[in-house]
């Protein structure tokens, strides 16, 4: 058996063998064991099979028809595309797991460690197989182990009213990318009976313009209802809080990936790419999301709210390097657009390093204070040091500050959208500037909602009991949150090299490739457009390096000495948590600029003296900010849908003669509609 499927029968025996164990074990305790040995032999099987096909560029086939003998059966097929998203399941998947260990202690007793242990595998394995999948049955089969599995994780604590709203909400969201996934493939399929892809690519080259215009609208919505792009992102604020945290980092890290995966996968794989029209629409999508989202992100006190928000952000960049790409593509630049694609798949690679991180490190804080709202934190830098510094890092990253790793996929990004700038085109001309003035202003924002983030949880006093006694996770948490951390700098100073693997997957895509061998980055150096700008994150980690020893080898020639005094606090003798600066007074300035975007509620009640109105006993202001497109959209749809349940539920009368006439009545339609369209 050659190596790359023995390694993915390794995968998958060691994912189902962690489901059913788990599901077996006699106590919670051995449950969490085997949860997590069964996840990492799963995780390391899928690390070396997505290895082996990067290495070697040759795909993995298998075919087991004969488990299933509908819609072709159960089809392997790990190609380079596949085998990037399979590696990057399964690299997070093993530090989640192992941090699950110490993580799901807290549960025993409370909540059914069996079944998360079960849904926890499943939904590896289904997140694993998605990128194998070789046609349409194996794709949507799996595409549902891991919406189903995911589901149950997020309902984990399902007595709380505020998770088993999340999961309505996410069930419905998930669902409804699966209802358009189906049109979707039954146009491309052309009218014959192709579910294998390499079917599909041959019958997709033969649909008219109008059709393929559909399936590109139908899988921007269906994939992008997974992947959280704005407005189909509202599950994601609400899940990511409501599951467990290392569920948290994987749905975020790599399950909303897969919604970039299938977009990719149909769009410039399936469909060999399209009119500039396509790119324009995935470059708008993606600015949207990656602004509305860094903006909503700094109005939440919620941490893990608040990185959900984030991981909408990010979608956006990855969807303006897309955008970009395939607009260079179209209009005959694919070496120029070639840079665009490695910065959406490096900074594919990027977040789900650091926002890996960050909810692992959100998940640590959250078990020792008892809380996710940050106003309640406070001081935990001298309490959790070894977390604080892995926070710090996960938040330096994703500020894509240099010399970390989301400093450099951006720095892409912004290449491919400069090198556009100069197209002779109006609406290009004047598209891209705008498109590079939105992510900067992101970048911008998110670098101060993370001063906000790390300076109003770890920093100062604390502002609650629980923050004041917090400690130290336990050892294999804080082994995790390092490894990730170690990531995060080493895909910031290896760029180059990770550029340059990453152009073997992008000449593998049809949709993707420049036609020509891509031009190898010089040594150190990220380079742009013709040469026009070069980067080396390794020299600027020296520089920075070196300015940092300079300075404290002055401070020691000339005798510094650390004093340690009281901050000063404006007359008063001491200090308390009630004089520190709050999350709600840091984001106050930018909820000012931007209140005809948010459009806070605000609630302002004065409480006087029951004797004399002039004295007043108390002020209580309140706002709350609401996403306006919930209030304008999802608002009535979800009142239609409830009336029209209500008028549904009266077909149900009681009667069984009533409910045969249904069922008659149902296959008689369903007969007269097979017979028109025979």
């Amino acid at each position: 058996m050659p190596f790359g499927n023995l390694a993915l029968l390794v995968m998958v025996v060691g994912y189902a063998a962690g489901a059913c164990l788990s599901l077996l074990a006699p106590s919670d305790r051995a449950a969490r064991w085997l949860t997590t040995i069964g996840a990492a032999i799963g995780c390391i099987g899928g690390v070396a099979a997505a290895s082996s096909v990067l290495a070697t560029r040759v795909s993995v086939d298998a075919t087991l028809a004969s488990l299933v003998s509908t819609a072709g059966g159960i089809v392997i097929h790990l190609d380079l595309l596949g085998a990037f998203f399979l590696l990057l399941v399964a690299a997070l998947g093993l530090p989640a797991a192992v941090y699950g260990i110490a993580y799901t202690a807290e549960y025993e007793g409370r909540h059914s460690l069996r079944v998360f242990g079960l849904m926890f595998n499943g939904f590896l394995l289904g997140m694993s197989l998605v990128p194998c999948a070789g046609n349409v049955f194996t794709f949507l089969f799996t595409w549902e182990l891991m919406a189903i599995a995911s589901y149950f994780l997020v309902m984990t604590e399902s007595e709380k009213r505020d998770t088993r709203q999340a999961g309505l909400w996410y069930a419905a969201m998930t669902h409804l990318g699966l209802v358009l996934l189906l049109p979707m493939f039954f146009l491309m399929a052309g009218g014959s009976e192709a579910t294998a892809f390499a079917d599909l690519r041959t019958t997709a080259a033969a649909l008219t313009p109008g059709t393929r215009h559909i399936v590109f609208v139908l899988a921007l919505l269906a994939f992008g209802s997974k992947a959280g792009i704005v407005p189909l992102h509202v599950w994601l604020p609400r899940a990511h809080p409501a599951a467990p945290s290392h569920v948290s980092a994987l749905m975020s890290g790599v399950m909303i990936k897969l919604g970039i995966y299938g977009l990719v996968r149909v769009t410039f794989d399936l469909m060999s790419g399209g009119p500039a029209w396509w790119g324009g629409l995935l470059l708008a999508v993606g600015c949207v999301s990656a602004l509305l989202g860094v903006l909503y992100a700094l109005m939440e006190h919620d941490l893990k709210r608040l990185l959900a928000y984030h991981s909408v952000e990010n979608i956006g960049i990855i969807l303006i390097g897309l955008g970009a790409g395939s607009i260079l593509h179209a209009q005959g630049l694919p070496a120029l657009a070639a840079i665009g694609f490695a910065g959406a798949l490096f900074h594919t690679v990027n977040h789900a390093c650091f926002k890996g991180l960050l909810f692992l490190a959100a998940g640590s804080v959250m078990q020792q204070t008892h809380t996710a709202n940050m106003e309640e934190m406070g001081g935990l830098i001298k309490r959790m040091p070894q977390t604080a510094l892995c926070f710090l890092v996960g938040s330096v990253a994703i500020a894509a500050l240099p010399p970390l790793n989301g400093f450099a996929s951006e720095w892409l990004v912004f290449q491919s959208l400069l090198a556009g700038t100069s197209i002779q085109r109006p609406e290009i001309a004047v598209g891209f500037p705008i498109a590079v003035g939105m992510l900067a202003l992101t970048s911008g924002l998110a670098a101060a909602c993370f001063v906000k983030a790390f300076g109003i949880s770890f920093l100062a006093m604390p502002r609650s009991n629980h923050a004041a006694q917090a400690r130290e996770a336990h050892w294999s948490m804080r082994a995790t949150m390092i490894l990730l951390a170690g990531g995060c700098v080493t895909l910031g100073l290896a760029a180059p090299l990770a550029v340059r693997g990453l152009n073997r997957v992008i000449d593998s895509v049809p949709g993707l490739s420049a036609g020509e061998p891509l031009p190898r980055s010089p040594g150190l150096w990220l380079v742009g457009p013709g040469g026009s700008a070069q980067v080396s994150p390794l020299l600027i980690a020296v520089l920075l390096g070196a300015i940092a020893l300079a300075v404290l080898v002055a401070l020691h020639a000339r005798g510094f000495q650390v004093r340690r005094a009281d901050t000063w606090g404006c007359g008063r003798i001491s200090q308390t948590a009630r004089m520190e600066y709050t999350a709600s007074a840091f984001a106050e300035p930018l909820r000012r600029v931007f209140t005809a975007l948010y459009r806070p509620t605000e609630d302002l009640s004065v409480g006087v003296h029951p004797d004399s109105r002039y004295f007043v006993q108390s002020i209580t202001y309140t706002s709350q900010v609401v996403p306006w497109f919930e209030t304008a959209f999802y608002d009535p749809v979800t009142r239609g849908a409830r009336g029209l349940a209500a008028q549904v539920r009266r077909l149900q009368a009681g009667f069984l003669h009533l409910y045969l006439l249904y069922v008659t009545v149902a296959l008689v339609a369903a007969l007269a509609v097979a017979w028109w369209f025979k």
